[in-house]
């Protein structure tokens, strides 16, 4: 039976030893202070597996002595109950008395785990309270912790500007569309994606404003595709008529196609969509029919929502298609690590920021240094939803083995 004993100075330095040696899902049966440090008894789960495979018996007959309080179980292999059971006859008397033991067992482990790791986490905090603080701030602010750890475990030790540094990486990782992606220079076929409410009925106007400007309103035009909300069509025909442009209301992939045709001699077609939830069936009917028609996109991010839900927004609408993404909403934003997370991890081009409804003036180029400042800027109040110190150990112990889809990512350090 593969039962190793760790000591180390530390229980987080144990565990990542058991880690390495034993594996993620190894079975941690005891742990106790030592002079050395921390002494944890640990087993490799295929090691479990087969005792419970190999332990677990019916009984026949029980002995109890309440005197000795000690149980004899005189039992036969488990298989014949089992083959019984699968031909009809009763089986009442299984009793699984060493599969109960086992369950008890792995929740003692369970239980085990989270109380080390919270252990290792008040450690790091006592011994290294600069990247402690950093962190928590850092989940504070909206960013993840899979993002947030990574970027803390490579930080420098003993550095006086642990802020700037990772302030410093995140600039290298944010990636800002140049000059010669400008879609209003460049000029093309864009549509404007996302779930409802983001602002891009908005953001099209304030698109189209500028090129307005720049090239001349018979030079844009302005398309939609929703035929769903009230008011939608009538809302871009407003901003149409100010600005001067025309605006087009199509209904599938053909009737695109026909459109785009007669309209191949300007200079920038701008698509406003219908709003879907991003789990909404029709994303990926929507997909298909820019994706017959080559229209290239823009992803309209929310800064106000949580990173739970731009993940998943992320995730449901990006595609081949889809060139960078537009941050809107910022006036409205308490935080925006949600919103540089995402970016950062899926490698989105940040083509514009909008902070306020205003038609065209609340567009603005991207500025990563002020995305950064907001993000690290210190919340002068405390709301529910804040990390104190004391609750960062637990809520760091409890998210530590969780597995993110996506991995690792390398960033330009």
């Amino acid at each position: 039976m593969n039962i190793r004993k760790f000591i180390a100075p530390t229980a987080r330095q144990a565990l990542r030893e058991i880690r390495n040696d034993l594996g993620e899902d190894a079975v941690i049966l005891s742990n106790r202070s030592t002079p050395q440090g921390v002494e944890i008894v640990a087993m490799a789960s295929e090691a479990m597996e087969q005792l419970t495979e190999t332990s677990v018996r019916v009984p026949e007959a029980r002995r109890i002595s309440r005197d000795a309080q000690q149980v004899d179980v005189i039992s036969k292999p488990l298989k014949p109950a089992l083959e019984a059971t699968s031909v009809g006859k009763p089986a009442a008397d299984v009793l699984p008395v060493e599969s109960s033991i086992m369950m008890e067992i792995k929740a003692m482990h369970s239980t085990l785990q989270k109380q080390i790791e919270t252990l290792s986490w008040n450690n790091v905090q006592q011994r290294d309270p600069q990247r402690a603080g950093l962190l928590r701030r850092m989940l504070n602010s909206g960013f993840s912790t899979l993002l947030a750890r990574q970027l803390l475990d490579k930080m420098p030790q003993g550095g006086e500007k642990g802020e700037a540094w990772v302030k410093q990486v995140l600039k290298r990782n944010v990636n800002v569309a140049g000059d010669a992606d400008d879609i209003v220079a460049k000029g093309g076929v864009y549509a404007l994606i996302g779930p409802t409410g983001v602002g891009k009925t908005t953001t099209t106007a304030k698109l189209a404003a500028r090129a307005v400007v720049r090239y001349g309103a018979d030079k844009v035009a302005l398309l939609t595709t929703d035929s769903y909300r009230i008011g939608a069509y009538e809302q871009l025909k407003i901003y149409g008529k100010i600005l001067g442009v025309a605006v087009h209301s199509v209904r599938d992939a053909d009737d695109l196609r026909l459109t785009l045709s007669a309209l191949r001699h300007k200079h920038l077609v701008l698509i406003d969509t219908v709003g879907m939830g991003q789990r909404d069936e029709r994303v990926c009917e929507q997909r298909e029919m820019f994706d017959a028609t080559g229209v290239q996109r823009l992803l309209v991010l929310n800064s106000t929502s949580g990173g739970d839900t731009l993940e998943e927004v992320v995730r449901m609408y990006h595609g081949n298609k889809v060139i960078g993404c537009i941050a809107t909403k910022l006036d409205e934003a308490v935080n925006l690590g949600a919103l540089l997370d995402v970016v950062v991890r899926h490698r989105l081009v940040m083509h514009f920021m909008a902070n306020g409804q205003r038609v065209p003036e609340d567009l603005h180029p991207v500025n990563v240094d002020v995305l950064l400042h907001r993000a690290f800027k210190p919340v002068e109040e405390k709301t529910p939803f804040t990390l104190s110190a004391q609750e960062f150990p637990l809520m760091m112990a409890a998210t530590g083995s969780v597995e993110v889809p996506g991995g690792e990512v390398a960033y330009a350090l």
